[in-house]
């Protein structure tokens, strides 16, 4: 979705060179972020992770703790309203993005969870698990939207197509496939 906009504004501005490309992505970035600080967020194999935000402070804003195993993967959503850390404890936990208090927990999946994806209206979050399964979880809700099994083995690797209709997964059984909304 985003891709499209820029490509748009692109075509309707004539813009061709890199440097003018570079020029409008970051008036949308600065527009979309307005006065908030930039954040990042990093997940470690000590269960916890750590909100920063680097260019006010050297030390990190807050630590955020609840997963029981390793956490193997932490996203932002594009809006930069939520954190989503996936965790080899099975689940998946959603966190305001800029506080990171907690929010919710997304439990379904039987095996530790490898990979997450957000949707590009920040409303979806999917998830890849070694249970061989995808979910799709409703982040208004906070319940399980879709359960998407199929592969014969773990799913390693998932993601969104830009509109937003269609997901993708890759896993230990050397099969790409792709799920139509």
């Amino acid at each position: 979705m985003f891709f499209a906009q820029e490509l748009l504004i692109i075509l309707e501005n004539n813009i061709s060179s890199p440097e003018e490309m570079k020029k409008v992505a970051l008036e949308r970035y600065q527009a979309m972020r307005g006065n908030a600080p930039e954040r990042l967020v990093s997940g470690s194999d000590d269960f916890t992770m750590f909100l920063w935000e680097p260019f006010v402070n050297k030390h990190p804003k807050t630590r955020m703790t609840g997963h029981q195993q390793l956490v193997n993967h932490v996203y932002f959503s594009p809006d930069g309203l939520w954190v989503a850390s996936a965790s080899f404890d099975k689940s998946v936990k959603l966190w305001n993005g800029t506080t990171g208090k907690f929010v919710a927990a997304f439990r379904g999946h039987v095996g530790p969870v490898y990979q997450i994806s957000w949707s590009a209206d920040s409303r979806l979050l999917l998830s890849g698990s070694r249970d061989s399964t995808l979910k799709v979880w409703d982040i208004r809700t906070r319940k399980l939207k879709q359960d998407l099994p199929g592969h014969s083995d773990e799913v390693f690797s998932v993601d969104w197509s830009p509109d937003g209709e269609k997901v993708a997964s890759g896993g230990k059984d050397k099969v790409l496939k792709l799920w139509m909304g």
